[in-house]
């Protein structure tokens, strides 16, 4: 493999600043796909090295050159307004759903997490770490919510499927954390899902007399 060709692509990552689809990658310099996983392979064995300060990310099928992540507290020394989040528990617990059961309606959050969760996932869309995913064909066509590559950066993942195995334990754990998050005794709860469950066949019904 030509140097020129492992420079042009640093180069490339270096300039873009942000994640780059490695077809598109493979485009712009003219290789197969073969060619592009030497590059890439040349570029992973130049930054392992311990005197690199920079690092290549995959995110499922793009890469991004990033900085090592022990050297983010010098680099917050020299930013203004690093980026930060505030990730309390009620955060945590609506992105785990989303992160699992992507992608999932408002409503299907709310029916496992047993609250209302719009503050939660509105936080969630302003720290980028989830997005819009379409709409469900369904009535009222409601939104779809799924993750996106500031979530696989942020907790350190190159694709959806390295994330840890999570099981119904850990929902329904979610569900106990938020209903005393709500101050709803556990006696109550049953008769709050019943409620809950009767609003939502009627928001169904009226939903279904909107055309669409």
């Amino acid at each position: 493999m030509h140097n020129h060709k492992i420079a042009a692509a640093e180069a490339v990552l270096f300039s873009m600043g942000h994640e780059v689809r490695v077809t598109e990658l493979a485009q712009a310099l003219d290789l197969s796909e073969e060619e592009m996983g030497q590059v890439l392979g040349a570029l992973h064995a130049k930054y392992d090295q311990d005197d690199s300060g920079l690092t290549l990310l995959h995110l499922e099928d793009h890469v991004q050159l990033c900085a090592k992540p022990k050297y983010y507290e010098t680099l917050i020394r020299i930013v203004k307004k690093p980026k930060t989040y505030e990730l309390t528990d009620t955060l945590l617990e609506t992105l785990a759903i989303i992160a699992y059961r992507q992608p999932v309606t408002r409503l299907d959050i709310e029916k496992i997490r047993g609250v209302k969760s719009d503050y939660a996932v509105g936080q969630l869309i302003d720290y980028g770490l989830i997005c819009e995913k379409g709409r469900m064909e369904a009535p009222g066509k409601p939104l779809l919510f799924g993750t996106t590559d500031e979530f696989l950066r942020h907790f350190g993942f190159s694709s959806l499927e390295e994330m840890p195995t999570f099981g119904r334990e850990e929902l329904e754990r979610f569900r106990s954390d938020a209903m005393l998050e709500a101050g709803v005794e556990e006696d109550d709860e049953a008769d709050d899902e019943t409620d809950y469950e009767n609003d939502s066949e009627t928001e169904s019904e009226t939903e279904e007399e909107i055309p669409v």
